[in-house]
């Protein structure tokens, strides 16, 4: 909240990516959701309404969001991976949660839970009772991803660059910016396709961060400890956060 209260027509930011798990939960428009988060609402509406091009992806806490988000609120939703042109750079935004080939267990439910089906039932139950049962959910997999799934952070790594590589050589970028996976990396790449910057921002609940593209230079800044970071005069800066 203090993040978002930060930023403002002053601070010269023109876009804010939301990269997912946003929430702990949020399942489409119900107004039990919008009445939760109402403060954070208003902060981005404030955003909005000051020329902030703003991009929400979905990620595994929050789904179908183009209901309430982009109809209602005017954002522009994501369901997967996006390309922007920024700054002189090809960037490509993904919350990252199809980064791993190997969890086909979590493929098929990502593919399950966004079935026509499941979003009829989930658009249409009463929204305390969605909530409820995505609370008990989103906590089993914040379990899961950071128990399980980050145990091994070198391994975890190594599938974020990996993911990388394959996604460059089908369609070149600059930069990859992701941040489903627990583990926060930044590193250059250089393979027969090229060389780009890939950044796996890790997780809101563990170290919180953000990333600044400002021209052509980039900078992780972490919330804990920029606190009192005087704003860059005259910069056109593009924010992206993660979980």
């Amino acid at each position: 909240m203090s993040f978002l209260r930060g930023l403002s027509g002053k601070t010269n930011t023109t876009h804010l990516f939301l990269l997912g798990d946003i929430f702990d939960i949020w399942v489409a428009d119900h107004r039990y959701f919008v009445d939760r988060y109402r403060d954070i609402i208003g902060e981005i509406r404030r955003l909005k309404d000051e020329g902030v091009e703003i991009n929400y992806f979905e990620g595994n806490h929050d789904l179908h969001l183009r209901y309430y988000w982009e109809d209602q609120l005017g954002l522009t939703v994501h369901g997967g991976p996006t390309y922007i042109f920024l700054g002189g750079r090809t960037v490509r935004l993904e919350h990252g949660d199809q980064m791993d080939p190997d969890d086909k267990g979590y493929r098929f439910l990502r593919w399950f839970l966004r079935t026509a089906p499941m979003r009829l039932l989930m658009c249409n139950l009463p929204g305390v009772l969605v909530a409820r049962v995505g609370d008990r959910a989103s906590i089993k997999s914040r379990d899961y991803t950071s128990n399980v799934k980050s145990i091994d952070a070198a391994d975890a790594i190594t599938k974020i660059r990996a993911h990388a590589r394959k996604a460059h050589a089908t369609k070149p970028f600059d930069i990859i910016i992701s941040g489903h996976v627990h583990v926060r990396d930044d590193c250059r790449i250089e393979h027969e396709a090229g060389t780009f910057r890939c950044i796996n921002l890790g997780s809101w609940l563990d170290a919180p961060c953000y990333l600044k593209l400002n021209g052509m230079d980039e900078q992780i800044f972490d919330l804990k400890t920029d606190e009192s970071r005087e704003p860059v005069p005259h910069a056109r800066e593009h924010l992206s956060t993660a979980q």
